[in-house]
């Protein structure tokens, strides 16, 4: 019986990898078909898992979602990190394909690392510098950042997507430090993304906004007009990979070590390049995939040593 459990577990957390991994997917989806301008799209994003979270939180959580003052403002500030990581995120899959996007995504681990020994003081030692050493050639070899040329044709790609591991890593510690502070988890996913959703309403508005990305007037905001084929990924985009992909990784670690979950959800990228190459016929060259590789080695070490250290709460959440 616990056996049967224990592969029932290792199930639900592969499966909330698969969903984790379509994030890109749905994204590179619509800027590829519909050309959504990034950060509209990250809008509604935030938009709707909100829209998808409060009902279910009010009907089981309700009295969870009364914060405190003092929190109010690190929530305010955890949305905003959230924001730039889903605009920088959100440009990277359409500029880089949603493959090298999501491997890129993964370099988060190595500036977690770093930050978190430079910022919160913890600890750094041989397994996570080699971690790290490798995790950032990996990036550097799958963005093409070793070669002048893609600096020259693809500077902004490279860019978003080395900023996108790098706001992702800022905002994986503010969500290590909010569960610290005793906020559920889920609590905070919803005030986060609804602040998020703030943010990036406010840039959209903007009329002329020299952002890269943005609507460049108001009206962009409803880009998908009434064509429900562009809003049903959309709002899928939300209410898959985030609530179900979050959702699932959660019940998992009912039944197995966080290390174990941790890891399961690692094989995310692998997810991702399979849809990839038979929906958009992607392709990481022999560079890339060694530069995969790189990056998945940094991140499975580094999530050895912390694990190694101290074990995760049962509410810690990985994924993009």
């Amino acid at each position: 019986m616990k056996k049967s459990i224990t592969n029932h577990a290792y199930f639900i957390a592969l499966t909330s990898a698969v969903f984790l991994s379509t994030t890109a997917i749905f994204i590179r989806y619509l800027t590829v078909n519909y050309g959504i301008p990034a950060l509209v799209l990250a809008f509604w994003r935030d938009f709707f898992v909100v829209f998808t979270l409060l009902p279910i939180l009010l009907l089981s959580h309700g009295k969870l979602l009364r914060i405190k003052k003092k929190q109010l403002l690190y929530l305010v500030i955890y949305g905003l990190v959230l924001a730039i990581f889903n605009s920088f995120w959100t440009i990277s899959v359409a500029l880089n394909g949603a493959a090298v996007a999501t491997v890129l995504a993964y370099c988060s681990a190595a500036f977690t690392a770093l930050l978190g020994y430079w910022f919160l003081k913890e600890g750094l030692g041989w397994i996570k510098i080699i971690a790290v050493i490798s995790s950032l050639t990996g990036c550097a070899l799958v963005s093409g950042a070793y070669t002048q040329a893609a600096w020259q044709t693809n500077l902004i790609g490279i860019l978003s997507g080395i900023l996108a591991g790098l706001s992702y890593a800022v905002y994986s510690l503010m969500g290590r430090k909010a569960n610290q502070q005793g906020m559920n988890s889920w609590v905070t996913i919803l005030y986060t993304f609804a602040f998020a959703g703030m943010f990036l309403l406010i840039t959209n508005l903007i009329p002329d906004s020299p952002i890269p990305g943005s609507a460049s007037q108001p009206a962009e905001l409803f880009w998908l007009g009434t064509d429900w084929k562009g809003w049903l990924p959309l709002f899928l985009l939300a209410a898959g990979p985030t609530v179900m992909g979050f959702g699932l990784y959660n019940i998992s670690l009912r039944f197995l070590p966080a290390s174990v979950a941790n890891l399961i959800t690692t094989s995310e990228p692998v997810f991702t390049a399979i849809f990839a190459f038979f929906i958009f016929g992607e392709r990481l060259n022999a560079i890339e995939l060694c530069g995969g590789f790189m990056i998945m080695v940094g991140v499975v070490l580094i999530r050895l040593a912390s694990n190694g250290k101290k074990r995760m709460k049962p509410d810690d959440i990985p994924g993009i």
